[in-house]
């Protein structure tokens, strides 16, 4: 249930909108609107979504956050959240990427599917996103927080739609029936260093369950999953932090690698 105002959703909105623009970050939220609740800050985060696409952002994805004990323990939050991903913040494995576009630059390590069939719950199941994605690559998300990091709450992320910053895929694109998912693992390099591993059973015991739980989530929200939506089903590992003239490199082994240096 909602307890702001709907212009109230508004001028949060705007303040975020301005806050990526002129990468800034703001207060906590939760320190400014007493009793703001999840509702609320998904109602924020489709306002920011709208006002991306009347500007001619085209919607591309979503990306799914907070899925595994290890990203819940790095944050304190201990449900799982959403966000939306734009076209204009994906990049390809290689690239060269603006390390000033964002603000507390962290970086992950992913699964991302890629839909090849619409989902929409409720009951979804993790065997429905298997017969529904096309193929699944590896993926590294760049994070980006618009709000204060310290005593952040749900709220604060997801009016910040989850942290989301950028999207760098590349590697071996795979079908999801081709290997067992939950045993894909990546080794996550800064400058030649291995500073953190994982393996994608890590996401609620499968990264597929992650897709499932977005589609039930949307459903809830009047909302759901298309065909040739992207989706990054969450981290299995801590969230690196990077500098400017970082190289970050995902190695998936069977899978291939994705890579992005920042500048």
């Amino acid at each position: 249930m909602t307890v702001l105002d709907p212009a109230v959703h508004e001028q949060i909105a705007d303040d975020l909108a301005r806050a990526e623009r002129e990468r800034g970050i703001l207060p906590l939220l939760t320190a400014r609107y007493a009793g703001m609740t999840v509702d609320d800050s998904y109602a924020v985060q489709r306002l920011w979504h709208a006002r991306g696409l009347a500007a001619g952002r085209r919607h591309a994805g979503r990306k799914i956050g907070l899925t595994s004990k290890v990203m819940q323990a790095a944050t304190g939050i201990t449900e799982p959240d959403y966000g939306v991903v734009f076209a204009d913040q994906i990049h390809q494995s290689g690239s060269t990427v603006e390390f000033d576009r964002f603000a507390n630059v962290r970086v992950e390590v992913e699964l991302a599917f890629v839909l090849g069939a619409a989902l929409t719950g409720p009951a979804v199941t993790m065997f429905d996103v298997l017969d529904a994605t096309r193929y699944v690559v590896p993926a590294l998300e760049i994070l980006s927080s618009r709000i204060e990091l310290s005593g952040r709450t749900i709220v604060d992320t997801i009016s910040d739609n989850a942290a989301l910053g950028g999207v760098v895929l590349g590697g071996s694109p795979v079908a999801p029936a081709a290997v067992d998912l939950r045993w894909v693992s990546a080794l996550l390099y800064r400058n030649e260093t291995i500073e953190e591993s994982g393996v994608a059973a890590a996401v609620l015991g499968h990264p597929a369950m992650g897709v499932a739980w977005l589609a039930n989530k949307l459903a809830a929200h009047g909302d759901s999953l298309a065909s040739g939506e992207i989706v990054l089903a969450g981290s299995f590992t801590r969230p690196l932090w990077v500098q400017r003239g970082d190289i970050v490199l995902g190695d998936y082994r069977e899978l291939g690698a994705v890579s992005c240096r920042f500048a």
